[in-house]
Parts: C-alpha cells; sequence; structure tokens
C-alpha cells in the first residue's frame, strides 16, 4: 500500500500515481489540508508496547503502518474549520501532529523524511558536502557583512551572481532567482547586514545540466540556456521557445559523485543543478531534494515518472 501526500491538482503526482495504479498498487492520495474538518489522524500506543497509526478519510480506515512506501511529494499544512474558534493555534496543534505521525511511518519514503528534506535543502549543507565528494564548486561567499561582499564583488571584477541561502520555500512577496550584481545593487550594499545572502562567482556556461536521481537510477538532461537572455544567468527563466534540452551523458565519475550526494543526504530523489564549462568542466551548483521533474522528463524524453513509480512499488527502503 503506497500513501502519497500532496496537495490537488498536482499534475506531477497523477501521472505517477496513474501508472502504479495501473500497475495494480493500492495507492491512497492524501491531501493533509483536509485535516482535520474532513480527515481524522489517529496515533495509538498500547500497553504492550504496539504503535498503530491510521487515516480515516473518503469513507476508509487506512492502517498507516501497513505503508510499504510513502511519497511525501508536495503536501500542504492542515487547515482549521473556518468557524472554529483559535484557528492559528488550531492548525498549530494539527501540523505538529500531522507531521509527527509522517515522520514516524517505517517505510521507504521518497524523497525522504520531512526532517531529513529540511536539512538536505539547505544550501550551505549541500555545497559543503558536494566540496567533500570531490565537486568543482564555484568562488563562494555566504554572508551579511557588506565589507566582505564588496572584496569578493572586487576579486571577481563584478562577475558575480547572489542567490537566497534557502531559496527553496520563498515569502510570496520576496521569491528570487540567481541573478547578477548590477552597479545598483552595489549602491545598496550597506543593506545586507539585515540579512545573509549566497555570493557566487559567474561560472562560464556551454550547457546548464539538470541530473534527476531516482533511487539508483540517474537521469541527465542538458539545458542550452545560453542560447536565450531569459535563461542566460537561471533556466528558471525558461523560455520553451528558444531552449533546447536534450538527453546528456554524464562522465562515470560525476554520476557517480551525484549517486553518493544524494545517498550521503539521506533522500532517494534528488534533481541536482551542474553547469558543463566551455572546457567541459562539470561545476555543482545546487540540489533540489524535491525538485519537479515533468519538464525535464517531457522536454528530454527521460522516464522519471516511471522510475520513481518502480521505486514506490520496490518498496524498498
Amino acid at each position: 500500500m503506497i500513501l502519497v501526500l500532496t496537495s490537488d491538482g498536482d499534475e506531477h503526482a497523477d501521472r505517477v500515481v496513474k501508472s502504479v495504479t495501473a500497475a495494480g498498487a493500492d495507492v491512497i492520495v492524501f491531501d493533509p489540508a483536509s485535516f482535520p474538518t474532513d480527515a481524522t489522524l489517529e496515533i495509538g500506543h498500547s500497553g504492550d508496547g504496539s504503535t498503530g497509526r491510521v487515516l480515516d478519510h473518503g469513507g476508509r480506515r487506512i492502517a498507516l503502518d501497513e505503508l510499504t512506501a510513502l511519497w511525501y511529494r508536495r503536501p500542504r499544512d492542515p487547515v482549521a474549520h473556518p468557524q472554529v474558534a483559535g484557528r492559528d493555534y488550531v492548525q498549530e496543534e494539527c501540523r505538529l501532529m500531522a507531521e509527527a505521525l509522517w515522520d514516524s511511518l517505517d517505510c521507504l519514503t521518497i524523497p525522504a523524511a520531512r526532517p531529513v528534506i529540511d536539512r538536505a535543502a539547505s544550501k550551505p549543507y549541500q555545497l559543503e558536502l558536494a566540496r567533500q565528494l570531490g565537486f568543482e564548486l564555484p568562488a563562494t561567499l555566504i554572508t551579511n557583512d557588506p565589507e566582505s561582499f564588496l572584496d569578493f564583488y572586487d576579486r571577481h571584477e563584478g562577475r558575480v551572481i547572489t542567490k537566497p541561502v534557502h531559496g527553496n520555500r520563498p515569502e510570496p512577496d520576496f521569491g528570487r532567482f540567481a541573478a547578477p550584481v548590477t552597479p545598483t545593487d552595489i549602491t545598496y550594499a550597506g543593506t545586507l547586514r539585515l540579512c545573509p545572502i549566497i555570493i557566487q562567482a559567474y561560472v562560464p556556461k556551454r550547457v546548464e545540466l539538470r541530473v534527476t536521481v531516482v533511487g539508483s537510477a540517474i537521469f541527465a538532461a542538458e539545458i542550452h540556456s545560453q542560447v536565450s537572455n531569459h535563461t542566460r544567468y537561471d533556466w528558471r527563466h525558461y523560455d520553451p521557445g528558444a531552449t533546447p534540452i536534450r538527453p546528456h551523458e554524464l562522465p562515470a565519475e560525476i554520476s557517480r559523485r551525484c549517486l553518493e550526494l544524494v545517498e550521503r543526504l539521506g533522500l532517494t530523489y534528488g534533481a541536482i543543478d551542474l553547469i558543463l564549462t566551455p572546457d567541459d568542466r562539470h561545476v555543482f551548483l545546487e540540489i533540489n531534494p524535491n525538485g519537479q521533474f515533468l519538464w525535464i522528463e517531457d522536454a528530454a524524453a527521460l522516464p522519471i515518472s516511471a522510475a520513481i513509480g518502480e521505486l514506490l512499488m520496490s518498496g524498498v527502503k
């Protein structure tokens, strides 16, 4: 039995669920935002030392201890009934209970339990681990010291970019992509003291690489971001009419490092961003432990959804 935690309308989950259901798997898709109004969760500890965890939703009572796999895809937080008093308090209580339940399940989890995902999403942590594994990194500074920032900017002759320390959950009004530092930005360098930022030397690109790891399977695609001004600094400004994306064959050593990085982070899935330089060096940028995959699957004809489905079906931790 497989449980998929995600929000309604998740096309990524829908594609995988359709395939594993067709293969005969028992799949439950649950949006935690329906708890507690339309769903019940239970954690029970009996006097004999045993534990029972239950989800009651949609007319079905599900013994969660019988799960063979959990896909912690993109769940929303619980939402209290609109008429309940103290909604903020109620929602926090529900969130803490639900997270404790998901974190305690003893089954294969993709990409990992929530605390592991949170740690793996830390860019400073990723960079240090990637360095230990032998990846080449851009010259990088993480700081809130304006003078250190300006010194770094001067040493690299102004060819630097900035990115947030943790970019996977930006505030709605402050989300940002990697961007080059402009002369105007320099005039506001003093405000850096109020919030740290990642500054990296610009790395020349032949192509950018998205490497998706699913269990022990690896899928690489090259993104020809330099053909379009929209994607020159960050391919996530994706220009579908002008950005070719093709399958890419990684050198064996780079593949090994990608697999080891995902394993060392405690993940079963990861979307890794690399740069392939004009002189054929592979430079590590970051890893998203729960990154989207349909866009690269469809553009490069990579069977990522099928690999996720096979891993869920395997139930192998």
